[in-house]
């Protein structure tokens, strides 16, 4: 019989950018193994199903709107999971977008050259977030000397590609950023860790048939043949926040069904 049990049970997370995808699906799986879940989204709507399903799973839910990038916006929304919750054990830190663009313009391309305030953004919504996140729930994990982070990075972190440089800029400086954290964090007791997702389209914003043709491309570019179910990283993130992952720090795992070894 196995010892491994990748139970949550009696602990609270907070996922922020939960409102979908990715997000929504690490705050899943946590409420299924056990976890009490607050959810944040930068309105209400999408928070509040997600939150709706952490409940029906006979758990905790809890949903915030906040601008994860805004520092004020996140200490008030500790004070909210603080009263809610009364402590925490485990944030994820899921905010991130991207938008297509060059560093500039290519003579004979349609392909639109980023602005200084497009450039900023995404590193704001991909990175600033991050800091903001552990700048203040850290205090918390720190003065308990228990807790971990987790930071969702991207294959574009861990290799490039052309028109999305914003994106990849921020996604690697994530991953730096949480090797220094941990080290940072380590002496206290404080995990930090980060998890590089591949292609995971999300079934509940694409129509069938556009999953189905992304599912046939994903066939001839994914060495596993198929993309990601958001699900999938839940579960990675579920495990790295364990105690079965407990000599785990300032590592970053991808899961990406190995695309970013084909290239």
């Amino acid at each position: 019989m196995s010892s491994l049990e990748l139970t949550m049970e009696g602990k609270t997370v907070l996922v922020t950018g939960a409102g979908r995808g990715i997000g929504k699906g690490i705050a899943t799986v946590f409420a299924e193994a056990g976890a009490d879940v607050a959810v944040t989204g930068i309105t209400l709507g999408n928070a509040e199903i997600v939150a709706r399903e952490i409940t029906n799973l006979g758990r905790t839910g809890l949903a915030f709107a906040t601008d994860a990038t805004n520092l004020e916006d996140t200490e008030q929304l500790a004070k909210d999971v603080m009263r809610e919750f009364g402590h925490l054990d485990v944030l994820v830190n899921c905010v991130g977008d991207s938008i297509p663009g060059s560093v500039a313009h290519m003579p004979g391309s349609d392909m639109p050259a980023m602005t200084y305030a497009d450039w900023q953004n995404i590193l704001d919504i991909n990175l600033t977030q991050a800091f903001t996140g552990c700048h203040v729930f850290g205090r918390y994990f720190l003065e308990r000397n228990m807790g971990c982070a987790i930071n969702i990075s991207s294959f574009a972190g861990v290799r490039g590609r052309p028109n999305i440089s914003a994106y990849a800029a921020a996604k690697s400086g994530l991953i730096r950023f949480t090797e220094s954290v941990a080290l940072e964090w380590a002496p206290y007791g404080v995990r930090v860790n980060a998890i590089a997702p591949g292609y995971f389209p999300d079934p509940e914003q694409i129509t069938d048939s556009m999953l189905q043709e992304r599912e046939k491309q994903a066939s001839k570019t994914i060495p596993l043949g198929r993309v990601g179910k958001p699900k999938e990283v839940g579960a990675l993130a579920v495990f790295l926040a364990s105690d079965e992952a407990s000599y785990i720090t300032g590592q970053t795992v991808v899961i990406d069904g190995g695309m970013t070894l084909a290239g």
